[in-house]
Parts: structure tokens; C-alpha cells; sequence
């Protein structure tokens, strides 16, 4: 039997172009990721060597005056990119996966990223995910809109009641084989990007599996209640469609709106403005309030007598630290709101299986907000650590060539990523279930 329908189905030319259409573009998507992966790779390489090239560059022309020198160095931290950031890119193709900082102010420093093409976000990128979320769903629908209209259409549905006493496990039979060769594709584009991103059969690789799985198993499961309902071709069509068009742009759409709306960020500009306005205020103003506030935020600097030059360099990285605590505050709550916008993200989305899907990807491949947020965070570690290491040095004006500079490489900031199976597959799960227990009540109760 199960012979018999695969062979007609696939017999059907709609079928077979829409396969090919996916498939294509799944691979596209591959090899989009994997170029996007290789710029990355290629960005960091150029990076290490001109980071390098740097520091020798600055350190032969500014020999003579340690202060001089970093203000101008400049150093290196890393976003680590996942290879499954190649399934899903998220926001690596908008965030920068690599931060050079100078031990100047930080928050002028933070948000710096590369310039973009409007267009080209605007149009986003087709990687794998995008192929799962968005054209996958449309292929089952192709596949299952007319499951029960055709053979009434096809006048063939009397045949089947007539020689079936149970003709619901006709149409499950029908279904089934729709989600093997549906499957099939995805399993075909998941082990060509096995091969082509050499992906390693990790804990992330299979949660990605088993969200992708479950997220088409969501899509037969609604299409299958819709097909429940026993309207005609033409009308299950059209209601599967605009099930599509809401999940996908409506829904998301008016959720992010809501958001940008309940969690406004007035703070981002108010954090530029009062760093600014900090550092430049402090030319005007005696150097005691800043140098009595500098060791108030650093009381092991305190030993350090006052400079007999006027605005010498204790006084001028005092400065800039204080742009820093005079913005420090609406930085906080900057963090705070983008954090509290993410988790209320993620609320929405469990009822939102599009939502769901994009977020959980996006998470698993380290390329969502909440990876980001903790980049900027080790940024501000790391900002951190270079100014305890080198504010001795230039408070006591030590000479540049005791200083190992062949060992100030670029550093590394790796995500801790807690990859939870519950919060990834049980929203996908329940909402499968109570589909499928759904179309189950509907079928039971009048198949004519």
C-alpha cells in the first residue's frame, strides 16, 4: 500500500518541481553559510596580522612615551562563530564577531560594527534556516492541501469508504508517506551540510536536528487539522496559506513591533550623549574632582602622586574613565532593556512555532541577541583587564621596550552556551500533539 502511494505521489510533476525548488535553494543556503563562514575565517586571519603589524608600527614610532602610544593601540577580542552559524547566520551578519578596543572610554568603543549595504539586510541572507522556517512549510502545504478533497474531487472517495472501514487510515497512510519524502529532503540537505561545512556530530548538531524535525512535523500536523475540517481543494488552499502568511510575517511582525514599543531603548542615545559630554566637560574644569573620583573608582592608583605637567596622562585616562561612570547608568539600563526585550522574545515565541524555530536556531549557532549581549559584556571584561594591566605602566612611565609585546595576540571570547532539550523541543511537541489529537476528533466524528 504504502508502495503503491509513494509511487503515485511522486508520479505528480507539482511534487517533483517543488522538491527541486527547495532542494536548490537548501543548497544555496548551504554553501551561502559556508561562504559566510569562510569570510569570518578570512577576517580573523587578516585581523591577527594587523594586529600585529599594529603594535610594531605604533611601538617603533611612539618609543619614547608610553601614555602617547595607547592612545593609539589598539586590541583585538574575538566572537568565537560556531560552524552552525553557517545553518543559521542570525545576527553575525550585523554584529561584528570581532571588537578592537583602545583602553581609552569604552562606550564610545562598544557599538562600533563594519557598514553595511541597507539593501543587502533588508533582504537578509537564504541560509539553511531560512529554507527550514519559510519554504518548507509551503512545500507541505503543496503536498497535503487537497490530501482528502482530491479523492473526493476524483470521485474515488466512495470507492474508499465503501472497502475501508476505518478510511481515516487511508488519508494517515497518505500522510505519512508525504512526511517520509518530505523528510527525506531535509535529511538530504542536512548531511550535504554535514559534507560541506564539516560539521561534527555534537550536541548542538542534534538538537538542531531534532528542532527541524519537530518543526515539520508541526507543519503536517496543522495542515492535517486543516485538512480535518473537509473543505474543498480550492479552500483548504487558501486557509493554509493565510496560516502561512500569519505565522510567518504577521505574527512575528506584530510581535516585534509590540516589543520595540513596550521596551523602548531612549537610553542608547542618552549613553552616547553623556559619555561625550563627560570626557569633553572635563577640559574645562579643574583636574582634583576627576583625579579624586579616578581613585575613587581605582584605589590602588592612588599612590600616584599628581603629574607635574598639566593634563598629563593620569589626568587625561582619568578623564576618559570618567565618561564611562557618567554614562554608566543609562548603559545599565540599555543592557537591561535589551535582556528583558529578549526574554519576553522568547515568551512570545513559544506560541509562535515560527518564532520558536528562529530563535532556538539562531540560539544553538551562537547568532542571536543574547549572544551578542554577552560579547559586549566579555568586551567590557576585556576592556577591563587591558587598563588594570597597563595603567601602572604609564602612571609610573615605564619604559616601551620592557613591555612583551609579541605576546599581545588577539584574544578569544567562547560562549558558555547551556543547550536545553526541554525549552528547544517541548513547545514544537505539545503544539504537534494537540493538532494531530485535534484532527483525530475532527476525522472521528464524520468522514463523509
Amino acid at each position: 500500500m504504502y508502495w503503491l502511494l509513494l509511487k503515485r505521489f511522486c508520479r505528480s510533476r507539482m511534487v517533483v518541481i517543488g522538491l527541486l525548488i527547495v532542494l536548490l535553494a537548501g543548497v544555496a543556503g548551504i554553501f551561502i553559510g559556508r561562504a559566510h563562514l569562510q569570510k569570518q575565517q578570512t577576517s580573523l586571519v587578516k585581523a591577527a596580522r594587523l594586529q600585529k603589524e599594529h603594535l610594531e608600527r605604533n611601538v617603533h614610532f611612539f618609543n619614547k612615551d608610553m601614555g602617547l602610544l595607547f592612545y593609539y593601540l589598539r586590541f583585538g577580542l574575538v566572537n568565537e562563530t560556531h560552524p552552525l552559524n553557517a545553518l543559521s547566520i542570525g545576527q553575525r551578519d550585523v554584529n561584528s564577531s570581532l571588537q578592537n578596543v583602545n583602553i581609552r572610554n569604552l562606550e564610545a568603543q562598544l557599538y562600533d560594527t563594519d557598514l553595511f549595504n541597507p539593501y543587502g539586510l533588508l533582504a537578509g541572507n537564504l541560509d539553511l534556516s531560512f529554507v527550514l522556517i519559510y519554504l518548507f512549510p509551503l512545500l507541505i502545504i503543496s503536498f497535503t492541501y487537497n490530501l482528502l478533497a482530491e479523492e473526493k474531487e476524483g470521485n474515488t472517495w466512495k470507492l474508499i469508504l465503501s472497502q475501508d472501514s476505518k478510511p481515516a487510515n487511508f488519508l494517515w497512510k497518505k500522510l505519512l508517506v508525504r512526511v517520509f519524502v518530505t523528510l527525506l529532503a531535509f535529511f538530504f540537505l542536512l548531511f550535504v551540510a554535514i559534507g560541506v561545512l564539516s560539521l561534527q556530530p555534537d550536541l548542538a548538531l542534534f538538537m538542531v536536528t531534532g528542532l527541524s524535525v519537530l518543526y515539520i512535523f508541526f507543519w503536517f500536523a496543522l495542515s492535517f487539522f486543516i485538512v480535518s475540517l473537509k473543505k474543498n481543494s480550492g479552500s483548504s488552499a487558501v486557509v493554509m496559506a493565510t496560516v502561512w502568511l500569519s505565522l510567518t510575517v504577521v505574527l512575528p511582525g506584530a510581535a516585534n513591533n509590540y516589543l520595540s514599543a513596550r521596551y523602548e531603548v531612549p537610553e542608547a542615545l542618552a549613553t552616547m550623549v553623556k559619555q561625550r559630554q563627560g570626557l569633553h566637560e572635563k577640559w574645562d574644569t579643574d583636574e582634583a574632582p576627576t583625579l579624586t573620583r579616578f581613585f575613587a573608582h581605582y584605589p590602588q592608583f592612588s599612590k600616584y602622586p599628581k603629574p607635574e605637567k598639566k593634563r598629563g596622562w593620569l589626568w587625561y585616562y582619568a578623564a576618559q574613565q570618567m565618561a564611562d561612570d557618567e554614562s554608566a547608568a543609562d548603559s545599565k539600563q540599555l543592557r537591561e532593556k535589551l535582556w528583558q526585550r529578549e526574554h519576553a522574545s522568547k515568551g512570545l515565541a513559544f506560541f509562535l512555532p515560527t518564532l520558536h524555530a528562529q530563535f532556538q536556531l539562531n540560539d544553538i549557532a551562537g547568532a542571536g541577541l543574547s549572544n551578542q549581549l554577552r560579547f559586549l559584556d566579555a568586551t567590557a571584561n576585556f576592556h577591563e583587564q587591558l587598563r588594570l594591566k597597563f595603567y601602572p605602566a604609564i602612571f609610573e612611565g615605564v619604559s616601551v621596550d620592557k613591555v612583551d609585546w609579541k605576546n599581545l595576540r588577539l584574544e578569544y571570547f567562547r560562549e558558555d552556551r547551556k543547550l536545553s532539550w526541554l525549552e528547544t523541543q517541548v513547545p514544537l511537541v505539545l503544539l504537534t500533539m494537540i493538532l494531530f489529537g485535534a484532527s483525530w476528533i475532527n476525522f472521528k466524528k464524520r468522514m463523509i
